[in-house]
C-alpha cells in the first residue's frame, strides 16, 4: 500500500508454505487474505498471541500453535497451553528496548522430575549499512532448569526488516525445519525444541497486534533447487554436443572411380 500510494510500480512473489498469521481487523489486510487464497481453517484463530508490556505499550508479542520441549529424548514438555490458554506463566522477567529485547517464559512444575523451567527469546536491533535499515534478529534461545542447568542455542534465518514481525512455518533443535536452534554448549545437547508457526516481534508494536511477517520460507526451495541443476547438466551436454557437431570435417581427399587410383604415400 505505501509503495501504491508513492506511485511506485512493482511486482511481488509469495513464496511461503502458508499465509503468515496476520490480523483479520483491517480491510486491507482481509484484501491479501482473499488474494493468498487463504482457508477459514488458517484464519480462525485457537487464542490470541502472548504480549509484554511496559506501561501501557505493548513491546513484545509472541505466538506459536504448538510449543513444546523434550528433556533427555525422553520427558516430554508440552508448554502450548499453559503459554498461551491457561497463562500459567510468569513473563515479569521480560525486557525491553530499542537495542535489546528478552522475553522471558518462566513455568513452575511443568513436569514431574523438574522444579522450575525458564525459556528465554533474546532479540536484537541492528543497522545494516548493505541494506541501509535497522533488522530485527532473534540471536538466541535460552533454557535453564531448576536455576542450575543453562542450555544456549544459536538461532539461524530469523530476521526481518524491524518494522516487520518474523514468521515461520517450523522451528527447532531438527536438521530439517527451516528455522533451526543449534545448541551452542553440552547442556543444549540434552534438549529438543519444537515450535510450529512461530510468529515474534519484539520491535515497533502498534495497536497490540503484529505487523506484516516475514517469513523464513526462502525462494529456492529444495525442488527448485534440484530443477535448476538438472537444468544446468542437460543444457551443458547440449552445449558440449553442439561443439561437437560443429568441429566435425570433410576429408581433403576422395578417390574419384574413373580416374586413377589414389595413391596415398605412407609419409602421410
Amino acid at each position: 500500500m505505501d509503495l501504491q500510494e508513492r506511485g511506485i510500480h512493482f511486482s511481488v512473489i509469495y513464496t511461503a508454505v502458508r499465509p503468515s498469521r496476520i490480523s483479520r481487523k483491517t480491510d486491507v489486510v482481509w484484501g491479501l487474505r482473499r488474494q493468498l487464497m487463504a482457508t477459514e481453517e488458517e484464519d480462525s484463530l485457537s487464542y490470541p498471541p502472548l504480549n509484554v508490556t511496559t506501561g501501557n505499550d505493548t513491546c513484545i508479542l509472541f505466538y506459536a500453535r504448538n510449543f513444546s520441549l523434550k528433556a533427555n529424548n525422553s520427558v516430554f514438555i508440552d508448554l502450548t497451553n499453559a503459554t498461551f490458554i491457561t497463562h500459567n506463566v510468569d513473563i515479569s522477567s521480560s525486557e525491553c528496548s530499542d537495542i535489546n529485547t528478552t522475553l522471558s517464559l518462566k513455568y513452575t512444575k511443568p513436569v514431574n522430575g523438574i522444579s522450575s523451567l525458564e525459556i528465554r527469546f533474546l532479540m536484537t536491533n541492528k543497522f545494516y549499512g548493505g541494506s541501509a535499515r535497522n533488522w530485527s534478529t532473534l540471536d538466541s534461545v535460552e533454557i535453564v532448569q531448576d536455576g542450575e542447568k543453562f542450555a544456549k542455542f544459536n538461532v539461524s534465518v530469523m530476521s526481518a526488516p524491524v518494522e516487520y514481525s518474523f514468521h515461520c512455518q517450523l522451528v527447532g533443535t531438527s536438521n530439517l525445519y527451516p528455522a533451526r536452534l543449534i545448541p551452542s554448549n553440552n547442556e543444549a545437547k540434552n534438549w529438543d525444541v519444537f515450535i510450529s508457526r512461530l510468529q515474534i516481534q519484539g520491535f515497533n508494536v502498534e495497536n497490540n497486534q503484529f505487523s506484516y511477517a516475514s517469513d523464513c520460507t526462502g525462494f529456492f526451495a529444495p525442488g527448485i533447487w534440484m530443477g535448476l541443476v538438472i537444468s544446468i547438466v542437460l543444457l551443458w551436454i547440449l552445449a558440449y554436443g553442439i561443439h561437437m557437431i560443429t568441429q566435425l570435417t570433410t576429408n581433403s581427399r576422395f578417390d574419384d572411380p574413373k580416374g586413377p587410383a589414389l595413391s596415398v604415400p605412407q609419409t602421410e
